[in-house]
């Protein structure tokens, strides 16, 4: 996960308040870029400062990555499958990245490299824990992430799609890690609505962090409610980068009890 800010500074200061992250400079990229650490020196996401040319004010937005061996022959799979790619593959601090949007005009990046996050399945606080896909077809958008990504050729000891809980949902290594759900329309005004990955931060306490939010310039998209998967909430930091935060009683769908400790 990345998130390109328009304010570095005040994206520290929210998201560190907020997650208790600490933040060390990178060489990645081409301007400042930042990686976020939880508690213990975990790496967990980056977050960079756009560089708007000729006056154009940029989005601040949360993208997902999957990583890939080749992103020159991903990239080529998301435009045969009826994809996009904007930008690359070019090379990008230590590897080859592309961002890309699916049919439904989701976007999302491509990264060959090295992988220095480590958060899958650890559920601690201020890390990832959960990722979702808002799209118009749940069963069409997996067979294109399926194939772009070769879910359905890894086997199921790698890679699982299962429908569960109104969702199809991904498993790798047998947990649960994404959640494709159907709905979303492309041309909604509001962007909470539109196609769109979201990335889900672990928390002890939902109702305290979505309050937290607030008090430090962010805003509650949707209140804080139970779900099949633990309490969650829809936050937006103070530039307006959407993401949510869970409460998890138990992994998404595999049955771990101990929740984000």
């Amino acid at each position: 996960m990345s998130l390109m800010a328009a304010d570095l500074d005040r994206a520290h200061h929210f998201y560190g308040e907020l997650f208790g992250w600490g933040f060390r400079p990178t060489r990645q990229g081409h301007g400042r870029y930042t990686i976020a650490y939880t508690e213990g020196g975990v790496p967990t996401v980056g977050i960079g400062a756009s560089s708007p040319s000729a006056g154009v004010s940029l989005p601040v937005t949360w993208t997902t990555y999957f990583a890939a061996d080749s992103a020159d022959e991903v990239a080529s799979r998301v435009q045969e499958r009826g994809g996009t790619v904007a930008v690359g593959p070019l090379e990008f601090g230590s590897g080859r990245v592309a961002w890309a949007a699916d049919p439904d005009g989701a976007n999302f990046g491509i990264w060959e490299g090295d992988l220095t996050s480590a958060w899958w399945g650890e559920r601690r606080p201020g890390a990832p824990v959960w990722l979702e896909l808002r799209t118009r077809d749940a069963f069409e958008a997996a067979l294109f992430y399926g194939q772009t990504f070769g879910w359905d050729t890894q086997g199921r000891e790698r890679c699982d799609v299962r429908f569960e809980h109104d969702r199809v949902v991904l498993h790798i290594d047998g947990k649960a890690v994404a959640g494709l759900r159907g709905g979303a329309i492309e041309a909604a005004p509001d962007p909470n609505v539109r196609p769109r990955w979201r990335v889900y931060f672990c928390v002890k306490d939902v109702d305290e962090v979505a309050e937290r939010a607030a008090e430090l310039g962010g805003g509650v998209i949707s209140l804080p409610a139970d779900t099949p998967y633990g309490r969650i909430a829809a936050l937006r930091d103070p530039e307006g980068g959407i993401f949510s935060v869970a409460a998890v009683r138990k992994g998404p769908a595999d049955g771990d009890p101990d929740g984000c400790s």
